[in-house]
Formats: structure tokens, C-alpha cells, sequence
């Protein structure tokens, strides 16, 4: 297996694969792939899935073994250009126009200058996302896209063609060297074409049983092997029943922590029922895994690890 040296690009797949194994997270190639060519042709990376499938993880993953700064946009229904790009820090501004008039100063046009200056500018994500030194580009996560309106996609698609922002005031603000963007999406609703032709794409899946126990050994090592091994099962057929919200990866390595604290060395249909609220997060969904349903589970993967 390559080695990767922190702080800097990978050189090949395989050494992307070692850089994410080198920080807990196990990448399989397909996605190794896609990332080293986003890192490659300095092209954003659109990453779509279930949430709870490490779709997070992966910036702030890569923010650790570029060593580079993480800048996270946190999506959400009503964002705007006042919370995500900048905005003037209105009472100090308001504080230096008093302070000036009470030194007699009665100049408009300095008094302008002066309160739409850089010291006045609060900067958010996005501006301080392209507000780079040459070499230092950050990792720019915009998170959860989805939750969005169309209005600031739109205005993302701007962002993402040019890296600047323009700010009446002040200029055009561009990047002198554009940063490394991830966005998320948990796929609530659709994402335009327009923004998804200027990424590279990949689907974030749920893990397969042997990659999610490796997960669940490197990041519970307290929990012993039988248990991690009937949890895991026990997820994986989890996920093939009906349910409102699957439980994701990280779902999985709470459950773990929680039977591990309560010193569980197996399942049984006891502790799964006090244990379901770190798994499942509705009561829905609660309540018909906790009866007779588990139950069943819990049998079919007991005998399946018995037949090995």
C-alpha cells in the first residue's frame, strides 16, 4: 500500500486510499478515485447519499491530511448572501461615524471610505473560502446543499465558476488560488444540472458488513469482536427493512460505544430495546423494532454467525 505524506496531494489512488485510511476512514476505490481526480483537475467534488454515510467526514478528513483550514457552509431553508458571504459590521460602523462627527470630522466621503473598509467586513464562508494565500487553499465544505432555496444555488453557481465575489464597496474580491470544495447533499430534493456540471460526482453508499466492522474496530476498540460482528449484522439487515431513517455509519458506532459503556459482550432483545434510541432517531421506527421485528432480526443474525 502507498504511504501519503501530510500536507500534501496524493499522487496516485492508492496513495489517496492510504491518506483517508490514515485517518480512520476507509475509502473504497471508486471514491478514491473520484477525489483524486477532483484534487487533480481542481474541480469541486459533489458527493450524494443517505445521511450518515460519511459524506462530512470526508472534508474534514482531508482538511487534516492536507493539513489545510476547514471552511464549513452549513445549509439550511432561508440562507443568504448576508450569512454566507459577508455582511458590515453595522454597529461599529455606526460607532466611527459618531466618533468622527464628535472630532468635528464632516467629511462625507472619508467617512465612507473609512467605515466601507476591510476592518469594518465581516467575513462568512464563502468570502473566506476564496480570501486565500497561494498554497494554503482550505478545504471548503458547503454542507447539505439540498436544504437550500434555488435562488442561493444560483448564486453558488457563480461562486463556483469564478472563485470571486464582488462587494460594491470594496471590488471584486477573487481567489488567488481556488480552494478545495466538497459539497453534500442528502438528495431532500434536486440539485440543477448547471451546478452538477461543473463537479465531479459520486454516490456515498452504506458500507458493506466487512468494511463497517473494520469502521467499527478503529473507531470502538473497546467493543469485542463478537459483538462488533452481531452488531454489524445486525445493522446491515436493519437497513433492509422499511424504516422512515435508516441508520447510518455513525449510528452504527454509537450503538457500539452505548453496548460497550453497558458492558455488553452480545445482543440480546433486551438491551437492543433499551438500547434502540442511539440507533433509530424516530418513534416510528422505534416502536416496530422493538417488538417482534427485532426479535426476528436478532434470531436470523444469531444463526447466521453460528453457520459462520
Amino acid at each position: 500500500m502507498a504511504r501519503h505524506e501530510t500536507g500534501k496531494l496524493p499522487q496516485s489512488i492508492d496513495e489517496t486510499i492510504a491518506m483517508l485510511e490514515a485517518h480512520d476512514y476507509l475509502a473504497g476505490t471508486a471514491l478514491a478515485t473520484v477525489l483524486f481526480l477532483a484534487l487533480r483537475m481542481k474541480r469541486p467534488l459533489f458527493l450524494e447519499g443517505e445521511a450518515g454515510v460519511g459524506k462530512t467526514e470526508i472534508a474534514k478528513v482531508l482538511a487534516q491530511a492536507l493539513d489545510r483550514p476547514l471552511i464549513r457552509l452549513q445549509c439550511y431553508e432561508g440562507l443568504d448572501v448576508a450569512s454566507a458571504v459577508y455582511e458590515w459590521n453595522y454597529p461599529a460602523q455606526m460607532l466611527e461615524i459618531r466618533l468622527s462627527e464628535a472630532t468635528g470630522t464632516v467629511d462625507r466621503q472619508r467617512i465612507e471610505s473609512d467605515i466601507f473598509s476591510e476592518r469594518f467586513l465581516i467575513r462568512r464562508p464563502v468570502l473566506q473560502a476564496i480570501s486565500t494565500v497561494a498554497g494554503r487553499a482550505p478545504v471548503f465544505l458547503i454542507d447539505e446543499l439540498d436544504r437550500t432555496d434555488e435562488a442561493f444555488e444560483a448564486f453558488l453557481l457563480e461562486v463556483l465558476s469564478d472563485f470571486q465575489v464582488t462587494i460594491p464597496e470594496l471590488g471584486t474580491i477573487k481567489s488567488s488560488e481556488p480552494p478545495i470544495v466538497i459539497i453534500t447533499t442528502n438528495r431532500t430534493r434536486e440539485i440543477h444540472d448547471a451546478l452538477k456540471r461543473r463537479c465531479l460526482y459520486h454516490w456515498v453508499d452504506y458500507p458493506k458488513a466487512a468494511q463497517e466492522l473494520e469502521i467499527i474496530r478503529r473507531k470502538v476498540p473497546g467493543c469485542n469482536a463478537m459483538l462488533s460482528r452481531e452488531i454489524v449484522a445486525y445493522v446491515q439487515k436493519l437497513r433492509s427493512v422499511d424504516l422512515f431513517k435508516n441508520p447510518g455509519v455513525a449510528e452504527t458506532i454509537d450503538w457500539a460505544t452505548a453496548l460497550t459503556e453497558l458492558d455488553a459482550l452480545a445482543l440480546d432483545p433486551e438491551k437492543v430495546a433499551d438500547t434502540l434510541g442511539t440507533l433509530l432517531k424516530y418513534q416510528d421506527d422505534i416502536a416496530r423494532i422493538e417488538g417482534a421485528e427485532g426479535r426476528r432480526l436478532l434470531a436470523e443474525v444469531k444463526a447466521e454467525l453460528a453457520q459462520g
